[in-house]
């Protein structure tokens, strides 16, 4: 990966193959690598930007305040493009929608994948889900933290570790764990999630839901679609909340008319 150093750290990123430049923003459970399935497909068209964001991946934690809004400024900044297509899933999602209200100009088209929504009324599940995680960090155990990450972001509420595709576990367990030994600095210097009104989006908005996700998402997404002028749902049948992990090939035939237009 090609390193971005700056007065906070550092991002990390990778680019691959050649057109107008694409940007995918990872899930808040993941890293850059979550995206390798579709790459292939979206490279053939498409300069395909893929980077970590702070205390993700080979990323840096920050040193000091941030801003994931900015942070995707300044790289988009460094490597010349003043317009691109952005997809993002889950935190990486909202951080897509913050940038298209606070960069309106640079932004093509958007898509989004079980994108969070501030201040959502969340359901007993989840914040069981919280809580596990909390007790397990809180006891210093990050292995037992990411199974209950596994558990809830991979596998689903909805199937069985039999139902999940054989080897994805062990794909996103480091990536997983890299996010919860960082999660304590991230949240102290994180400056949150931008304001504006999703009714000012005017860019075509592709909004995508996992039908195996947890009901809160699923619910979420259609808040999206509502939301955001003219915009798009659509549900992977065979997806959790990580699309691009479990639906790849479906994943991929969504998003390239949708990009082409």
């Amino acid at each position: 990966m090609i390193t971005l150093a700056d007065d906070l750290g550092h991002l990390s990123y990778v680019v691959t193959g050649d057109g107008p430049p694409l940007v995918l923003v990872h899930a808040g459970v993941a890293d850059h690598r979550m995206w390798d399935a579709v790459v292939p497909g979206l490279a053939e068209r498409y300069t395909v930007i893929r980077y970590d964001l702070r205390g993700f991946g080979e990323s840096a934690p920050p040193a000091g305040p941030y801003s994931d809004t900015d942070d995707l400024r300044r790289l988009l900044d460094h490597l010349g493009h003043a317009r691109v297509r952005l997809v993002g899933a889950s935190w990486g999602g909202r951080v897509a929608v913050d940038f298209t209200l606070a960069h309106p100009g640079r932004v093509h088209c958007l898509a989004l994948f079980a994108a969070p929504w501030p201040g959502y009324d969340w359901s007993a599940e989840m914040h069981a889900y919280d809580a596990a995680e909390t007790a397990a960090m809180a006891a210093g155990d990050v292995d037992a933290a990411t199974g209950v990450n596994l558990d809830m972001w991979l596998r689903g509420p909805a199937r069985g570790w039999e139902d999940v595709a054989p080897g994805l576990a062990d794909r996103v367990r480091e990536p997983m764990r890299t996010s919860l030994v960082n999660m304590a600095v991230r949240d102290e210097h994180a400056q949150g999630p931008g304001a504006g009104d999703i009714a000012d989006i005017s860019v075509p908005t592709l909004v995508g839901t996992g039908k195996l996700d947890v009901a809160d998402f699923q619910d979420i997404g259609r808040r999206y679609a509502a939301g955001i002028p003219g915009a798009t749902l659509v549900e992977f049948p065979d997806a959790g909340h990580l699309v691009a992990l479990d639906a790849p090939a479906e994943l991929t035939a969504a998003l390239l008319p949708f990009l082409a237009r």
